[in-house]
């Protein structure tokens, strides 16, 4: 079963400590999977369910409607809505069938309300548990961005504000505005984060993805507010599928070494190497939580016994020190 952990500080919810991503869900996974994904998800106590406003877009014929529309239907066919945490997140939805990124929708004021307005219809209630700004936008003074979202608390449609993709100094300023103007500060941090660490001089293919780095942890280490949120935290099946590659920012030296050492905690643990990488972001310092993309109720029993697993000082230091 799924342990709870506080997340947004002391003025946040309590959460499961894993989070189950449903991006693919509506999309890459029919409906009939993704409605018993999501009642195992519960019944073994998990309470928080990540989307977004723009997934999965980029697919033909997909809107972006998917995520939230599939957890509507499943909210309104289970009355769970009162037993989980929804967060989803807008400014990265294309403003034209068939746009990219470059064609997103922003993070101004009227943006962030219509945003809500929106996903609010397609997830079938009044309110989501955290509001994320899912990509920059540095044409919106970053004032105004703050103090829209701040209105959507105020208002009782968000409870918690978080933010994705964006960079500490980014985050801080925005924290610190907050701040200055007595404004709800974002408490929590989504961010591409795993395991296997990337070089940060070649980007990743994945357009938008902004990765963890060693200021990040830094940050977050300093301000127990904040909860820091992984995704990609089993890149997409890399560490046990052999049709799943790594991007050329993985190919460097210590991507093997970390590997060797990561198959042989698993087999001294008794675990799958999924569920290594899985203990080690929630038993690390700082303590991360872990949003996991499944496409099969058994993957998220993998995930959900993952909880179970624990680390040695001795096999976590070894994870730790390979380069």
């Amino acid at each position: 079963m799924l342990r709870p952990r506080m997340i947004g500080g002391s003025g946040g919810f309590e959460a499961s400590g894993l989070c189950l991503g449903a991006l693919g869900l509506g999309t890459y996974v029919d409906e009939e999977t993704s409605f018993a994904i999501l009642d195992r998800f519960v019944a073994a106590g998990g309470t928080l369910v990540d989307t977004a406003n723009n997934y999965c877009f980029w697919e033909p014929g997909c809107t972006g409607d998917e995520s939230e529309a599939l957890l509507g239907r499943w909210l309104a066919s289970r009355g769970t809505r009162d037993k989980v945490h929804i967060a989803t997140k807008c400014g990265a939805r294309p403003i034209r069938p068939g746009g990219t990124l470059a064609d997103a929708e922003g993070l101004s004021a009227p943006v962030i309300r219509q945003a809500l307005h929106g996903s609010l219809r397609r997830l079938g209630t009044d309110r989501v548990d955290l509001y994320y700004p899912h990509i920059e936008d540095r044409s919106v003074p970053l004032t105004e961005t703050v103090e829209a979202l701040d209105g959507l608390v105020k208002d009782g449609a968000v409870r918690l504000l978080g933010v994705s993709n964006h960079p500490a100094w980014r985050i801080e300023r925005a924290r610190a505005l907050a701040g200055d103007q007595g404004r709800t500060p974002y408490s929590c941090l989504q961010l591409r984060y795993s395991f296997l660490q990337p070089r940060f001089d070649i980007p990743l293919p994945e357009d938008g993805h902004t990765h963890v780095t060693p200021e990040t942890l830094d940050y977050v280490r300093q301000e127990p507010d904040l909860t820091l949120l992984a995704y990609g935290s089993l890149l997409f099946g890399a560490y046990t599928r052999a049709d799943k590659t790594l991007s050329k920012a993985y190919d460097h030296p210590g991507t093997p070494r970390r590997l060797a050492v990561l198959r042989e905690v698993a087999r001294e643990a008794g675990a799958t190497p999924n569920q290594v990488v899985l203990a080690w972001l929630t038993g690390g310092s700082p303590s991360v939580l872990p949003i996991v993309g499944v496409s099969s109720v058994a993957q998220v029993d993998e995930a959900i016994e993952a909880m179970e697993v624990t680390l040695t000082d001795d096999q976590r230091a070894r994870l730790d020190a390979a380069h």
